[in-house]
C-alpha cells in the first residue's frame, strides 16, 4: 500500500492502518521493518485518528535527539588535557581547530573568534565598511546580522525574501544599489545556501565586497564549494544551538592571506602579525578589540568537528525524505533549493503553511496542534525591516554625525525598506522544525508527515 494511500485509509480514518506503537511514536508501515505491523486495537486506532490537541493519542513521543551531543568516552580527553595544563587563553589548540575548519570548508585560512557577530563585524571592518556606508543585507535573518552592520557605522539596506527559498531574492538587489553601497551581505539562512553565483556578478559589476553569513551553514555546498567561500570572507558560528556547537564561538575564512592577517592583528588588540610587519610588545599598528578564542572552546570544536561530516549526510538524507513525504500535502510547501546546490546544512527544516487549504487554521493553532502531536515547530523569525532598534541607532550621536538628516528620517526608511513577501512569510507562513529531529530515523521523518495529514483532515475540528 502506498504511503499516500495508508494515510487516507489508515489511522486517520481510525481503521485497521498497517501501524505500530512504539516507544510512544508512531511508526508508519515498511519504515521501521519490512515486514507488516499488526493493525491496533480499535480503541487504540480511534485515538490515533484524533488529534493529540484535541485529547487523542499524539503520533510521536516527542524522545527527539537532544543536543549539544556529547560523549565522555571520546571527547573528555582533550578537554582534561587542556584543563590541567593550565594554558587556557589562545595557543596551539585553537590554531589546530583554525587548521581542521579551513580544511573543512575548502579555504586557505581561518581565524577563531568569539562568536559569529564578532566574525562578521571583524570582517566588514577590515573590507573597508563603515560610517557613511550601505550594506545591502536579507531581512530573513538573525538580529546578528543587521547588528553587525550597525556596530561598523554602516547602514543597512533590505533586500526582500525570495519565499521560495527563504533567501535573499537576487532579482531585488540592484534596485538597492545607491552611491553609498558599498557591500552585500547574503546569509545562507536556515542551512541553505543562497544564490552565490548571481551575488557574485551583481558585486563584480557594482564593484562590491561581499560578507558571506554562514552562521547556519557548515558544510553546505554550491556545485560541490562551500559556502562562505564565495565572497571576500565567510563567517560561522558555533553558538550552543548551532550544528557545530561549542557554546560561544565563531570564524572567519578567506583565501585572501593580507586580509586574515589584518583579520588576526584586529581581534588581538592591533598588535602585529604577519604580513602587517612589527614585533609583538612594540605596541599596536591599528586600532583592535579583544576576540580571541580560548582553548578548551577549541577542544570542544574539535570533538564535535569528527561528527559534523555524519551528522550533515543524516540531516540532508532525512530532510530530502521529510520534504518528499509533505510536498503533496495541501497547504505545505517545503523550501526550495537553487538548481546548483549540492549539499545544505539543515539548521533549519522549513516549509510554508496556507491557512485557507486548512479550513482557515490560523498558523499559530496549526503549530499549536504540530506540537501536540509530538514535533518541535515555530514560527521563525519576526520582520527585522521595522523594528524599533533601527529608530533607536539612528538617533545615537555617531549616527547623526555620519548621515544627513532624511537619511535618518525613520518614516522614510521604513518606506523605502518595505519587504511584502517577507512580511508574509514572517506573520502568516513560515515554520520551521529545528536540526536535531532531522537526526531521528526514516520512520520519524514519516511520522511527521503523518501528523500534519492528521493536522489537515481534522482542520475543521481544531478551529472550532
Amino acid at each position: 500500500m502506498k504511503r499516500r494511500n495508508f494515510l487516507k485509509q489508515g489511522a486517520l480514518a481510525g481503521a485497521g492502518a498497517a501501524v505500530t506503537i512504539s516507544g510512544g511514536a508512531l511508526l508508519s508501515a515498511g519504515l521501521a521493518s519490512p515486514m507488516p505491523a499488526s493493525p491496533p486495537p480499535a480503541g487504540i486506532a480511534g485515538e490515533i485518528a484524533k488529534p493529540a490537541i484535541l485529547g487523542g493519542r499524539p503520533v510521536l513521543s516527542g524522545n527527539w535527539p537532544g543536543w549539544p551531543i556529547w560523549n565522555p568516552e571520546t571527547d573528555e580527553k582533550r578537554i582534561i588535557e587542556v584543563l590541567r595544563s593550565g594554558r587556557w587563553s589562545r595557543s596551539e589548540v585553537v590554531s589546530e581547530f583554525e587548521e581542521k575548519w579551513a580544511a573543512a570548508v575548502g579555504a586557505k585560512r581561518c581565524l577563531a573568534v568569539v562568536n559569529g557577530t564578532n566574525a562578521l563585524i571583524a570582517s566588514l571592518v577590515q573590507l573597508g565598511i563603515g560610517g557613511g556606508d550601505e550594506v545591502i543585507v536579507p531581512p530573513y535573518t538573525f538580529i546578528a546580522t543587521v547588528a553587525a552592520v550597525l556596530a561598523t557605522g554602516a547602514m543597512p539596506v533590505f533586500a526582500d525574501t525570495d519565499p521560495e527559498t527563504f533567501q535573499i531574492d537576487t532579482r531585488k538587489i540592484e534596485a538597492k544599489i545607491t552611491s553609498r553601497t558599498r557591500a552585500i551581505l547574503p546569509v545562507h539562512i536556515l542551512g541553505l545556501p543562497a544564490d552565490m553565483g548571481r551575488i557574485m556578478e551583481i558585486a563584480s559589476k557594482h564593484d562590491l565586497v561581499v560578507v558571506e553569513d554562514a552562521c547556519q551553514a557548515w558544510l553546505a555546498e554550491i556545485n560541490g564549494k562551500k559556502a562562505g567561500t564565495f565572497g571576500h570572507a565567510g563567517c560561522f558560528s558555533f553558538q550552543n544551538s548551532k550544528n557545530l556547537p561549542i557554546g560561544e564561538g565563531g570564524a572567519i575564512v578567506s583565501d585572501d592571506e593580507e586580509f586574515m592577517d589584518r583579520c588576526y592583528s584586529y581581534h588581538n588588540y592591533g598588535m602585529p602579525y604577519g604580513t602587517l610587519v612589527g614585533a609583538v610588545g612594540a605596541g599596536s599598528i591599528m586600532a583592535g578589540t579583544k576576540l580571541r578564542l580560548t582553548e578548551y572552546q577549541a577542544a570542544i570544536g574539535l570533538a564535535q568537528l569528527e561528527r559534523l561530516e555524519g551528522q550533515t549526510a543524516r540531516r540532508n538524507e532525512n530532510a530530502g525524505y521529510l520534504k518528499k513525504q509533505i510536498q503533496d500535502i495541501p497547504g505545505i510547501t517545503p523550501y526550495k533549493l537553487y538548481d546548483n546546490v549540492t549539499r545544505a546544512a539543515f539548521h533549519l527544516f522549513a516549509f510554508r503553511y496556507r491557512k485557507e487549504a486548512f479550513k482557515g487554521l490560523p498558523r499559530a493553532g496549526f503549530l499549536k496542534a504540530l506540537r501536540a502531536e509530538g514535533v518541535p515547530c515555530s514560527s521563525g523569525y519576526a520582520t527585522l525591516n521595522n523594528q524599533p532598534y533601527l529608530a533607536q541607532a539612528f538617533q545615537t550621536k555617531n549616527f547623526r554625525k555620519m548621515y544627513p538628516e532624511e537619511m535618518l528620517d525613520i518614516d522614510l526608511y521604513l518606506e523605502r525598506n518595505q519587504c511584502p513577501e517577507n512580511d508574509r512569510l514572517c506573520n502568516e507562513e513560515a515554520v520551521w522544525i529545528p536540526q536535531n529531529v532531522l537526526l531521528g530515523t526514516a520512520a520519524d521523518m514519516g511520522d511527521i508527515a503523518l501528523a500534519i495529514e492528521k493536522i489537515h483532515k481534522n482542520a475543521d475540528r481544531i478551529q472550532k
